[in-house]
């Protein structure tokens, strides 16, 4: 949940891209050192993990700290050649012993938020430290004691609650802070893995709070105006960014009764010509399919020539508006059905909805139920 951010992706005729570790992987290295200072009185400098998939990175501290019962290290996060927002920043792990049969015991420091929503892998009021690193944590710590821990680790990064302000996490309900995450422990350069996990738990948050309409937007003018449009609470948005398939995929999987796709007129237009992934780089819209589109629907052919020539698909619109033509509607059409065929066999009514910079609607395909949705041609 620490991403979003939509990058344009790596440079032009960049290399190999560089590997990073997520903030779970650095959170169990740091656990891991402050662990065997409590108990042997050495911080091992650098520390070693193991990680779920049998890798063994080594992480050099840059801070620690012993205390009466308590012993704390710190690692600053590289996540390689990601521009992950959390990049740069100090996990600062601090371990206390409990007494004997208590097990692990995890809370959440300063940076680290609390989760206050149901729906997300952990339930309210736990530290927003997920299963994971929870899990590789309690694995390196094992590996110290050679046998189950009873311990508190304690884990903060500071200035996490002002990072914390770029990413969803306060729209799922976690405050405070950061998360703490890592399945793999691995931060693989431009995969996006963050921003699909955070739409995959705004539709976990929503369905546990038995919301019965969730509406996925392209950016924030459309995410604004479908907002007003229907008078959705916050929970019922899902920042999709371009990831309108992995969005809907989730959907077909974990329904709601209602979904609304909305978005700005050249993505949905790329939506409707079935575009399921709408960032740029995967192709522009195709203003000669766009042009087809209006000459089925009556359009002349000096229109249709006109569409075919503008510079942008904005500018179309526009052409299309000054000659009475609803190419909105058309496109919102076209969109529903790829959208359908996507969410099917869902019990799911579906809209669609297109504005322009500006959040005025421009077209519009209204709720209907899935099983109406004829195959996209």
């Amino acid at each position: 949940m620490e991403a979003p951010h939509h990058s344009d992706g790596p440079p032009e005729g960049a290399g190999p891209l560089r590997r990073g570790w997520t903030t779970g992987a650095c959170a169990a290295a740091a656990a891991k050192a402050a662990f065997t200072a409590l108990r042997q009185g050495d911080f091992p400098d650098p520390v070693s993990i193991r990680l779920p998939g049998g890798e063994t990175p080594a992480f050099a501290l840059a801070r620690t700290e012993v205390g009466p019962g308590w012993a704390m290290a710190g690692i600053v996060k590289d996540a390689g050649d990601d521009p992950d927002v959390t990049h740069g920043a100090l996990v600062l792990v601090t371990t206390r012993p409990l007494p004997a049969g208590t097990g692990l015991r995890f809370r959440a420091g300063p940076g680290v938020g609390t989760v206050t929503r149901p729906g997300l892998p952990l339930p309210p009021g736990e530290p927003a430290i997920n299963p994971g690193p929870r899990r590789m944590i309690a694995d390196a710590l094992a590996e110290v004691a050679g046998g189950p821990v009873d311990a508190e680790v304690e884990i903060g990064i500071p200035g996490g609650k002002e990072i914390a302000l770029r990413t969803l996490n306060g729209r799922l309900g976690i405050v405070g802070g950061l998360s703490v995450l890592g399945t793999t422990g691995i931060v693989i350069p431009y995969s996006c893995a963050a921003w699909i996990d955070s739409i995959h738990r705004g539709v976990d948050v929503a369905r546990a709070m038995g919301l019965a309409h969730v509406a996925g937007a392209t950016g924030s003018a459309s995410e604004a105006a479908v907002q007003k449009l229907h008078g959705l609470p916050e929970t019922a948005l899902i920042e999709m960014g371009d990831f309108v398939g992995g969005m809907l995929k989730y959907l077909r999987r974990h329904p709601v009764p209602r979904v609304t796709i909305a978005g700005g007129v050249a993505k949905m237009t790329k939506l409707a010509q079935g575009m399921l992934d709408l960032h740029s780089k995967r192709g522009a819209a195709d203003l000669d399919a766009l042009a087809a589109t209006a000459l089925a629907a009556g359009a002349d052919a000096a229109l249709a020539a006109r569409l075919r020539e503008a510079n942008t698909v904005a500018e179309a619109f526009a052409e299309a508006g000054a000659a009475g033509l609803p190419l909105g509607d058309l496109v919102a059409r076209e969109a529903w059905r790829h959208a359908a065929a996507v969410l099917l066999p869902a019990a799911t009514e579906l809209e669609v909805v297109v504005f322009d910079r500006d959040g005025r609607l421009m077209g519009r395909a209204p709720f209907a139920p899935l099983h109406h949705a004829p195959l996209p041609r």
